[in-house]
């Protein structure tokens, strides 16, 4: 008849070869070493009586003289020794029982068991701990974010706020700029009126004049814009100052506008072969890039030409208008 078999666990480590002889072998040592523990108490506790004998021997055998005869001594008596009694023998503990296998293999299982289950809980704690420092980290991360984006969002609010500042200072300054140039677009333009009045003024004055002396001087030789007393002219010809206006005028560089048409009169002193030599406004027009533009033009032409006699005078005043 065949043993039974031991079931075997799915998760328990197979059983080493020689486990039988191993535990017969661990069975039979510690029955012996109890038995031997047993021995030697024992021995300990039984009482030990020392008893000792003596024998007299002579080195040659000699003869005995008789003694004398007396009575003998009654020997004492003994005392009685009371027997000792016996110890109780200690009793031989029984061997341990021999291990069973099968407990031996749930053991196992139950400390795999176990140890899995450590395991498992080890590796849960760490999928846990390693989730909150994700979401620790990403929480971190999110608020990172969200910081630079709001300090972005001020930075473009800022920006935006600074540009809005600098347009509507720009406006302001346009605005400033266009009023002050209308105003003094007005003031040149009133005082281009009040200059185009005045020369208008004086052409009137001077025709007056011109009709009174014509009137008194019948037999002048002058021509009737003449201004002298003379019945014969001494001066330039009548043409010679427009010719010279008209010589002087293509040399005039204006970028501008003007407002208007004013006059701007020039003093021109000039050698007797017709070089400029000074010259200085008399009269300005109002507009001070229209007088330095024909001062430039006056000494960019450099030499006047001669009148029809052949002279050049020494002193002309000649006018410019920008529309003439």
């Amino acid at each position: 008849m065949t043993a039974k078999a031991t079931p075997h666990l799915e998760f328990a480590p197979p059983e080493p070869p020689g486990m039988g002889r191993a535990w017969l072998v661990a069975i039979v040592a510690h029955s012996l070493l109890f038995l031997a523990l047993g021995l030697a108490t024992t021995w300990k506790t039984q009482p030990q009586t020392l008893q000792s004998e003596a024998e007299l021997w002579s080195a040659v055998p000699q003869a005995a003289a008789p003694r004398l005869q007396e009575p003998l001594p009654q020997p004492e008596p003994l005392p009685v020794q009371e027997p000792q009694p016996t110890p109780p023998a200690i009793p031989t503990p029984p061997p341990p029982p021999a291990p069973d296998p099968t407990l031996a293999l749930k053991d196992a299982q139950i400390a795999l068991e176990k140890k899995k289950l450590d395991e498992k809980k080890k590796e849960a704690e760490k999928l846990k701990a390693n989730k909150e420092k994700a979401e620790k980290e990403k929480a971190i991360k999110e608020k990172a974010a969200k910081e630079k984006l709001e300090k972005a969002k001020a930075e473009k609010a800022k920006l935006e706020k600074e540009k809005l500042e600098k347009e509507k200072l720009a406006k302001e300054k346009k605005a400033q700029e266009d009023k002050e140039r209308n105003k003094k677009k007005a003031a040149d333009q009133d005082k281009a009126e009040k200059a185009a009045k005045a020369e208008a003024s004086r052409a009137d004055a001077l025709r007056q004049e011109n009709l009174k002396r014509l009137q008194g001087l019948a037999g002048a030789s002058g021509g009737e814009n003449a201004t002298g007393t003379a019945l014969k002219s001494s001066g330039p010809s009548a043409t010679y100052a427009g010719r010279l206006v008209g010589r002087i005028k293509p040399n005039i560089t204006y970028p501008g506008d003007v407002v208007g048409n004013p006059r701007a009169e020039v003093e021109v002193r000039v050698a007797p072969d017709g070089t400029i030599q000074s010259h200085r406004i008399v009269q300005s027009s109002g507009n001070k890039a229209w007088d330095e533009a024909v001062l430039r033009a006056i000494d960019k032409t450099g030499i006047l030409p001669k009148d029809t006699d052949g002279r050049v005078p020494p002193l002309i005043v000649l006018g410019f208008r920008p529309l003439d």
